[in-house]
């Protein structure tokens, strides 16, 4: 755990993973019980998320079938969804239609709910049609999250030097 006091920060508080720890970034006229606080309040909000967030394949499967049934009404048959340490750094999820699998990258088991759940959706949208054309991207909208979560996604590749990267992979 890393507190990190800045002067340029007013009001804001925010913590980041860095290094395997937790960066707590806090404005630098915070009192000392008012970082104690922050650093409280914004650890359980981390340990909250990843506490909730799918931590094996199994836990992944199930939250694709939750999605499969809300937004394709249960109809898609994937055979199988697994996280994948492998895929390149620029795409986040792959699916092979003609086996009916589905990858995930790891890097996404960090990031917030709402994100891996368009990956997902993306992703099982592919079982029914494989390019990005008009009716691929009317599955995928099904999905209320979509813009927000594609734009956190370019977000993210901008930040890591893959600007311009196709962010659904």
């Amino acid at each position: 755990m890393f507190v990190r006091r800045s002067a340029r920060r007013r009001r804001t508080v925010s913590v980041s993973r860095r290094g395997g720890g937790l960066e707590v970034a806090i404005p630098s006229t915070f009192s000392r019980r008012q970082e104690a606080e922050w650093v409280r309040t914004m650890v359980e909000r981390v340990r909250a998320r990843e506490a909730s967030a799918p931590r094996d394949d199994a836990d992944l499967a199930a939250f694709a079938a939750r999605l499969n049934d809300r937004y394709f009404d249960g109809r898609l048959r994937p055979r199988s969804i697994t996280w994948s340490v492998r895929q390149q750094r620029s795409r986040w999820g792959s699916c092979t239609p003609s086996e009916r699998t589905i990858r995930i990258s790891t890097r996404l088991q960090h990031m917030p709910e709402y994100v891996l759940g368009y990956v997902l959706v993306h992703e099982l949208a592919h079982l029914v049609e494989g390019g990005h054309g008009p009716e691929f991207w009317r599955l995928v909208e099904r999905y209320p999250q979509t813009e927000r979560a594609r734009g956190f996604l370019d977000g993210v590749s901008h930040a890591e030097g893959h600007a311009g990267a196709d962010p659904e992979g």
